[in-house]
């Protein structure tokens, strides 16, 4: 099997749009993995909700991301794209933080060009660097990875402060930088959807956040306007909070979780799930007799 970095280019290059469900740890991965899918998506929302329990505003630093992003990716045999926020400083740290997330597995990141503390790209408050500042951090990126098979994912937060217009030309910008997939945040309607599969030959990102900016278009019309990578970075995140506030509010309102019993896993099964059978036959390969 391809290394990661290079499994990822090959699905970009494929015929079907490369579809990322976001996780916030390693079960999250082992979930997206067991459901069938090729690629995950380390979100930094999620990362930041699942460490902190706190909003995506820039509160995560480099080696909590780093280290979680790790672990994501030594869950599964699959390809891993992490957020890298901002890439958490200048161009010198956006090349520590290539090299970082590279040496952790990761098959790929994106860098975004908001100012420090950043925002979740569908907040309000957003501001962004120059474009020539970004541009120099995309290139950075691209000269700092070993692998020359890393994806670097440039993405702009212009459209909100700036407008469609900015945002485009800052997409281009980047990928003259040398960026490999270009990921325009939170366009507001289909038609600025269609402007941008217009304007780019390079691999286009789309960002399928609920209740966002964006609109929620069907995958295949997703497919149908040309975006090769495709996230769906809370989905998780949102459905389990909401299994867990009802688990909670079952045992304080019952005072056991009987009701939702149902919906739960078996011990045996969740057990069986995170590979207990494989790390007895492995226990049992180096058990000392006598």
């Amino acid at each position: 099997m391809p290394a990661a970095a290079a499994r990822l280019r090959e699905l970009l290059r494929g015929p079907e749009p490369v579809i990322a469900p976001g996780v916030y740890d390693a079960l999250g991965a082992r979930v997206v993995a067991a459901a069938g899918f090729d690629c995950v998506y380390m979100t930094g929302f999620g990362t930041s909700a699942g460490l902190l329990a706190a909003p995506d505003i820039g509160l995560v630093s480099f080696g909590e991301m780093v280290e979680n992003a790790r672990r994501v990716a030594q869950a599964v045999s699959l390809p891993v794209i992490a957020d890298a926020d901002t890439g958490y400083g200048n161009a010198l740290n956006v090349a520590r933080t290539v090299r970082a997330y590279e040496a952790a597995g990761l098959a790929g990141l994106h860098l975004e060009d908001q100012v420090a503390p950043k925002r979740c790209g569908h907040m309000e408050g957003k501001e962004v660097i120059s474009a020539a500042e970004m541009a120099q951090k995309v290139r950075a990126a691209v000269e700092a990875r070993r692998d020359p098979d890393f994806v670097i994912i440039a993405r702009t937060d212009a459209r909100q402060p700036l407008g469609l217009d900015a945002a485009i030309e800052r997409g281009h910008r980047y990928a003259e930088a040398g960026a490999d997939v270009i990921f325009i945040e939170a366009p507001q309607s289909e038609e600025e959807l269609e402007r941008i599969a217009r304007e780019f030959s390079l691999p286009l990102l789309f960002n399928w956040a609920e209740t966002g900016k964006t609109p929620p278009l069907p995958l295949a019309r997703i497919r149908e306007l040309g975006y090769r990578l495709v996230l769906f970075p809370i989905s998780l995140l949102l459905a389990a909070t909401r299994a867990m506030r009802e688990v909670a509010a079952c045992i304080r309102r019952d005072g056991t979780p009987l009701a939702y019993r149902e919906r739960m896993l078996s011990f045996a099964e969740f057990n069986e799930f995170i590979g207990l059978q494989e790390w007895r036959e492995t226990e049992a390969r180096y058990r000392v007799d006598g």
